[in-house]
């Protein structure tokens, strides 16, 4: 009996010390894709250039951690439970927001806190290429949070 609680206890190590994969915006989007610039315009249209822009399917369901800005949509004042990772400050909110494979959207199922909008974060869950639409912006993937740090660099 000894001997299967330690070969248990050895498994149970070796999947909790999964290192997420470390991904950056442009991991986000397919080689062939060229992302379109942004471009800010006063006339009060802020319309998606690419709602429906291609996803990397070998991405889906992949543990990873990534980073960006908050664009919260569900919580109060001490917590958020589901918000836009979003590449740069802004987006979605004072801008038009980016292609869709440029935004992700976050939900945790117990609240986060979230000190301040304008800083950066890393975010680590498991990455679905499951779509997601909502009054802002449509999303090309949706991650299950498991935690934020502050992001360093």
């Amino acid at each position: 009996m000894k001997y299967w609680l330690f070969l248990f206890s050895l498994l149970s190590c070796s999947v909790c010390a999964e290192e997420p994969r470390e991904l950056f915006w442009e991991d986000l989007v397919p080689i062939d894709f060229v992302v379109p610039e942004v471009n800010v315009n006063h006339n009060g249209n802020m319309s998606q250039a690419e709602p429906d822009a291609p996803v990397v399917e070998e991405l889906n369901n992949t543990l990873v951690k990534i980073p960006g800005f908050v664009v919260p949509l569900e919580g109060d004042s001490t917590a958020i439970t589901e918000f836009l990772l979003v590449p740069f400050f802004g987006a979605c909110i004072h801008v038009p927001p980016p292609p869709s494979n440029q935004i992700v959207y976050v939900k945790f199922s117990e609240g986060v806190p979230i000190s301040n909008l304008n800083d950066a974060i890393w975010v680590t869950g498991t990455l679905s290429t499951e779509g997601w639409k909502g009054d802002i912006a449509s999303v090309g993937y949706r991650l299950t949070g498991i935690k934020i740090d502050s992001f360093e660099g």
